[in-house]
């Protein structure tokens, strides 16, 4: 599944199942656990909505962030059964700043894969077809070699960062975690309205805030 979502980034396909509302319940269903999947694509989605990898521009890997993220969550759900949600949350906190070696393995495939399309033009004039075709796969290969890189690093860092921290701040996360889960969307709506060129971004904002916090009340 994360290679799949993976390439469905920027490589193939390109159908939305790279974005983290999708691919992190898609893994949390997997895995047997699509409300933790969900719950952890509800707090990526907005925080990425504005890095998109377009063009030359290279995020952080936010596909890769959500499958490990959910993966995580559901390994450490069956051996914490008692935890709330502050597990989910502290699994989402111990992955973002992680994907940004999504950003470097990206960044390197495609400096690899730069060089492949002079290497197709030569096999074409020279009518070799099926070498022309190979390069294509090639570059498809480096890609595929990336995400695989991205996923199990930001998996094998969680499992030895998380277990670290889980004694440390449980406690604390349980009395916060409504609030870090409500911050994370709002942080992304604040960072969309900053660049939609809206001349009453601070307006919507505010409202979008305050919406946010009498539904919380209401609640």
């Amino acid at each position: 599944m994360a290679l799949l979502c993976g390439l469905d980034r920027i490589a193939v396909f390109q159908v939305m199942l790279s974005r983290p509302l999708v691919a992190a319940p898609l893994a949390g269903w997997l895995l047997g656990s699509p409300g933790l999947g969900l719950q952890v694509g509800v707090m990526m989605e907005l925080l990425w909505l504005a890095r998109l990898p377009v063009g030359a521009a290279i995020p952080p890997d936010d596909t890769q962030v959500a499958v490990a993220a959910s993966v995580l969550a559901a390994l450490f759900s069956s051996a914490h059964p008692g935890a709330g949600p502050e597990l989910v949350v502290l699994c989402v906190l111990v992955t973002l700043p992680l994907g940004k070696i999504g950003q470097y393995c990206d960044h390197y495939a495609r400096q690899f894969n730069n060089r492949l399309p002079k290497v197709a033009e030569s096999c074409l004039s020279r009518g070799e077809l099926r070498r022309a075709e190979v390069q294509h796969l090639r570059g498809l290969l480096s890609f595929t070699v990336a995400i695989a890189g991205t996923y199990l690093f930001i998996v094998c860092g969680g499992l030895l960062i998380f277990p670290m921290l889980w004694p440390l701040v449980h406690q604390y996360l349980a009395y916060s975690t409504n609030w870090v889960m409500l911050a994370l969307p709002l942080i992304g709506i604040s960072v969309i309205l900053g660049t939609i060129n809206v001349s009453r971004a601070m307006t919507l904002f505010c409202a979008s805030f305050g919406m946010a916090f009498l539904l919380l009340w209401l609640v």
